[in-house]
């Protein structure tokens, strides 16, 4: 991640895509993630803010070819559906949209073995505009 501090301690993980560019990532929960003592001290639960961070460093490493150079403008929604504990790993599928005038929306669902933990949509923007990169 470029530029600003992280809450995550461990790296999210781009998977290879086999037809075309990736869309799917994954982050181990490991127990050394350093929010995990305070929230919820004896029954530790992943915080929100870092699902959010998931699906934010998760675009950044996928980013299309048109949106090369963007940055998040806005966290558009979230929705937490399921927990994640210490030793989850989540799986982040990701899909991209130029929406116009410089700006792209990518959508990131995240799972873990249990079922869904949350949907995410943020919106980036670039310096060039989804008609010229086409």
């Amino acid at each position: 991640m470029s530029g600003g501090a992280s809450p995550l301690a461990g790296h999210v993980e781009v998977l290879p895509s086999d037809d075309g560019p990736a869309t799917e990532a994954r982050f181990a929960v490991g127990t050394a993630e350093t929010v995990l003592p305070g929230h919820y001290p004896g029954f530790p639960i992943f915080p929100g803010v870092c699902l959010v961070e998931c699906a934010h460093q998760s675009a950044l490493a996928t980013v299309p070819d048109g949106a090369k150079g963007a940055e998040l403008e806005a966290v558009e929604s979230t929705r937490f559906t399921g927990p994640v504990f210490p030793g989850d790993t989540v799986d982040i599928s990701l899909g991209w949209k130029a929406t116009g005038d410089g700006h792209w929306q990518c959508r990131a669902k995240l799972t873990t073995e249990r079922g869904n933990a949350a949907s995410v949509r943020l919106r980036f923007r670039t310096q060039e505009t989804p008609e010229a990169a086409a």
